[in-house]
């Protein structure tokens, strides 16, 4: 399955894959909006064995599947770590 990998300038580290390339249709409008603009990435192939850096293949394949489009947010804080350590 190949993907199209795009970052929105709005929100930092946050990609949008979808399951067509530029087809941004499924997408609910709000989301879309609160992303902004959205740039081209990459194109990746979602293969059973593929690993990506912040995100399950498999939850993204089954994402692109049943919606057409998946959202990788920013990792979160670790509420263990002091930011002044």
């Amino acid at each position: 399955m190949q993907a199209y990998v795009y970052k929105t300038e709005r929100k930092a580290d946050t990609f949008v894959y979808l399951a067509k390339r530029d087809d941004f249709t499924l997408v609910p409008e709000p989301l879309r909006t609160q992303l902004g603009p959205l740039s081209f990435v990459l194109e990746v192939a979602l293969t059973p064995d593929r690993k990506l850096a912040r995100e399950d293949a498999k939850v993204v394949r089954e994402n692109l599947t049943a919606r057409g489009f998946h959202i990788q947010f920013p990792p979160q804080a670790d509420p263990t770590v002091r930011p002044d350590a």
